[in-house]
Order: C-alpha cells, then structure tokens, then sequence
C-alpha cells in the first residue's frame, strides 16, 4: 500500500505529477503539501493510523518548465486515436508514414508524421499523398498540453483523480 500511486497537483491545482503514497505521506507531515482525496486503506505508526492519500496540493507554487512531448510511436497513434490518417479504420496494427518521404527530403516531425495501416502504407509507398491520389483525413500537428506523462496503469480505479486532469 505505500506504493500507492498519488496524484500531486501545485497550488493552483495543476496536476504535476504522480509520486508513491510514501512519498505523500512524508509531504503532508512535513507540512508541505495538503491531502485533497483520501486513497485506499491506512498506514500505521507506533501510536496512531492516518488515511492513505489519493491527491494531494503542494502549499506553494512550483514552477516548471513545459515539456514537449517526444515524438514516439506511440505519442503518434495517441495523437491519431490509433486510427489511419488515410483510410479512417481504428487499430492496433498501424505504422508511421512520413507525409513528404524521408527519402525526398520530408523531416522527422510531428506535422510531417501520420498514422497509416499497413495496406494505406504500402500503397502511397515513397509517394506524396497527391502523388497517390490519397487524402489525409486530418491535418497532423505537435499535441498540445501539459506535457504531464500519466501511464495507463495509474488512471485504472482512480475516479478521484478525474475532476483533477485535463481533459
């Protein structure tokens, strides 16, 4: 239970990151931070029990750079909604095309990389999209946000957490 993931906000309430119950558990004694939403079971001392933390609020501001976020593979599919820029079918089998070829001089960036199955992909080849007669669905572009990285397996059970995260 002291693993438990929390979810830390700053003082404005803007999610910051995720940390491990301990580490909460130390904030809130040390009395920098505040619990928001208690979590799932106790932790005892020699004398007392205290909740579990879910969220808690930093008491002073933190101020952090924003992050970009990398271009992955899976940051593109994220982005696309595991769907074909070409064909618009949603799955799980997809591969990154290159809009303008690499070959031909197209960069390595987000407004340059899209999401295509692998039929779309073999058919526009080392071609532009006109050059094969195909269209984009959407136009692709650099995601926008906090740049906060919240895995999958943290947000599984974690209703508390929803009113907190953007959206």
């Amino acid at each position: 239970m002291i693993n438990y993931p929390v979810l830390v906000l700053n003082q404005n309430y803007e999610p910051l990151m995720v940390c491990r119950a301990r580490r909460a558990v130390v904030l809130i004694f040390q009395g920098k931070a505040e619990m928001l939403e208690d979590g799932v079971g106790l932790v005892h001392s020699a004398t007392s029990s205290f909740p579990l933390p879910s969220v808690i609020r930093l008491g002073r501001q933190v101020k952090r750079p924003r992050q970009k976020k990398r271009l992955t593979r899976l940051e593109v599919f994220n982005r696309d909604h595991h769907t074909c820029q070409y064909c618009g079918r949603q799955s799980h089998q997809l591969s990154l095309d290159h809009i303008i070829p690499r070959y031909r001089g197209g960069p390595h960036t987000w407004e340059n990389v899209v999401s295509a199955c692998i039929p779309c992909n073999r058919k526009k080849a080392g071609r532009t999209p006109q050059e094969a007669n195909m269209l984009l669905i959407t136009r692709p572009v650099a995601p926008t946000g906090n740049g906060m990285n919240i895995s999958r397996f943290c947000l599984e059970d974690r209703d508390k957490w929803q009113k907190y995260l953007f959206q």
